[in-house]
């Protein structure tokens, strides 16, 4: 088994990309391109980072690969929240993923914290 297929944050993160293809299959047709590309490739990016920084030698580039999958949960947060605004997905959908990118965030973060940690001990 894949070190990263161990860590909450990529299990999490991971179905977070299912959850939002899913929702943005109901996007309109003419967002194909725009926001329903983006949105997806912003949670993509989220899983996908944290599997390329597991599988580095070091704690540093690990920490680096992290920090680019928040940057793509502050990406999604403002892409969640302009689907909402553009009336794309609904109250209870926006409150619903953006619960879940905050776990997901929290998540990562204390595995920074954690690995930071271990770097300072070493």
């Amino acid at each position: 088994m894949k070190p990263h297929k161990k860590l909450n944050s990529w299990i999490k993160s991971f179905e977070f990309v299912k959850e939002i293809y899913l929702v943005t299959r109901q996007f309109p047709a003419e967002e194909k391109f725009g926001i329903t590309s983006q949105i997806r490739r912003a949670s993509v990016s989220v899983p996908v980072n944290i599997a390329k920084g597991a599988a580095r030698k070091g704690l540093k580039e690990f920490i680096h690969f992290l920090h680019i999958s928040l940057g793509s949960l502050s990406e999604l947060d403002t892409l969640i929240l302009l689907s909402k605004e553009l009336n794309f997905i609904t109250d209870k959908n926006f409150e619903q993923l953006i619960e879940k990118l905050d776990v997901i965030g929290k998540l990562i973060y204390g595995l920074i914290k954690n690995l930071e940690s271990r770097l300072a001990n070493q």
